[in-house]
């Protein structure tokens, strides 16, 4: 049996074990060792690599970054900064057709430049944003389809945790694809906020319950200072995260830092935070920092038994020999993320192709930053798409029994703003400047 066959089959039985329910971390860490010693015919080779790669793969200060800004994101969640900022953005864009879905947009990005992680603001719109667009008469598919489709500005517009994650993964700077991220972020944002306005005036009986809208009584609307007071705490956040790290005042890691330590004293002098409270922030920070380090440990091991392996510098030459080029390799690498975004989750993904498509990217000489943001965004589908399509998930278990509504319906409302991002993902890749104008 040849080494490459060895690599080929791991994947084969990665999925197989993913679909019987077996931890993703798991499989990758039993996989690499099984490879290992099927390559090198040593068991004790095989024990040893994964003890060296259990102590490389996090021993770096800069992985830090993982606790600090989920610590961050459970903060804002707690301070309901996701809230205040879906009341301001309402209120902007009440006159505006569709408006209540476009604020519940506009929230979603400012809640993603705070806390980068899109299953918490599908968590969080869904009690903001849902009740408030169903008490105006929207229809209940779409209301859905609107904070699952946002949700996934998340992971886009920094900070992000999958962009984290891919920068370990890639040897990449953090803080470049955070920069990468932003122009993309934005144009997903107001392609969404186009297409909203686009059904409300096409197809008004997709958005509203009777067709038409119902207008919002000037006065339900907050007076200005109260505005400025629940936006203040957002401006703030932002600035001291990203700012920071655009203006050269801190790495991406201290930043993460800065914010924990931002979002921290905004919740205590909300008074939203209690110290049982508190503790509960904090373990749950624990709890997601360990998942995400094993994820990564066990992925640093699978990417060495696939080095080991030869099975990229196989792929590459069977490339060659029938004629794939760039785009056809791109092609070929977004559909596959595709149809695994279909059954497995985001992180998983990365872990999974990552190591073996990495090598292959750099040998076609492809911006590795470019192709993080790509593949963020062609993750990010995933969480959109059936049967796993996760923010889907979360959206249902959210809303419990306050709103009946069959999943296959929560899919069906996001259907638009998957397409917007399928098309979002072809001008990102056939016009890479967008993603990397700010770095020049």
């Amino acid at each position: 049996m040849s080494n490459v066959v060895i690599a080929l089959g791991s994947l084969a039985l990665m999925l197989v074990f993913i679909y019987a329910g077996l931890h993703v971390s798991i499989t990758l860490g039993l996989l690499s060792f099984i490879g290992v010693w099927l390559i090198r015919g040593d068991p004790g080779i095989a024990a040893n690599m994964l003890a060296q790669a259990t102590n490389d793969a996090i021993a770096s200060h800069i992985f830090g970054v993982v606790p600090l800004f989920v610590l961050t994101g459970f903060l804002v969640a707690y301070a309901d900064i996701g809230k205040d900022a879906f009341e301001v953005a309402n209120q902007a864009f009440r006159r505006i057709r569709g408006g209540l879905g476009i604020a519940t947009v506009a929230a979603n990005a400012v809640f993603a430049a705070i806390t980068g992680i899109s299953i918490a603001s599908a968590a969080v719109f869904s009690r903001v944003a849902v009740p408030q667009m169903l008490r105006f008469g929207y229809q209940p598919k779409f209301a859905v389809g609107v904070v699952a489709g946002s949700s996934v500005l998340g992971m886009l517009i920094p900070p992000s945790l999958l962009m984290i994650l891919y920068g370990f993964l890639s040897d990449q700077s953090v803080g470049d694809l955070f920069t990468a991220g932003i122009l993309p972020g934005l144009l997903l944002a107001v392609s969404f906020a186009v297409v909203i306005v686009a059904m409300s005036y096409l197809r008004p009986s997709m958005v509203y319950r009777d067709g038409t809208p119902k207008v919002i009584d000037d006065g339900e609307l907050m007076p200005l200072m109260e505005m400025v007071g629940k936006f203040v705490p957002i401006v703030i956040l932002i600035a001291s995260i990203l700012g920071g790290i655009y203006a050269g005042f801190f790495t991406a890691t201290e930043a993460g830092a800065v914010g924990a330590l931002v979002a921290l004293l905004i919740a205590v002098l909300k008074r939203k935070l209690t110290l049982r409270s508190f503790w509960g922030v904090l373990t749950e920070t624990g709890h997601v920092t360990v998942s995400v380090s094993f994820l990564i440990i066990c992925a640093n091991i699978y990417t060495r038994m696939l080095a080991m392996s030869g099975t990229p510098q196989a792929m590459l030459e069977w490339m060659s020999m029938a004629g794939f080029g760039v785009a056809a390799f791109l092609l070929l690498y977004v559909l596959i993320i595709l149809l695994l975004g279909t059954i497995i989750d985001s992180s998983s993904i990365l872990l999974i192709v990552l190591p073996l498509m990495l090598p292959i990217a750099q040998q076609f000489g492809l911006n590795l930053i470019w192709f993080g943001v790509i593949t963020v965004v062609a993750v990010e589908i995933g969480l959109l798409t059936p049967p796993f399509g996760l923010s889907a998930y979360v959206i249902k278990s959210t809303l419990g029994n306050t709103l009946d509504i069959r999943l296959g319906d929560i899919f069906r409302g996001t259907a638009p703003f998957t397409l917007t991002m399928l098309v979002v993902l072809g001008l990102l890749m056939a016009f890479p400047q967008i993603s990397l104008v700010l770095l020049k």
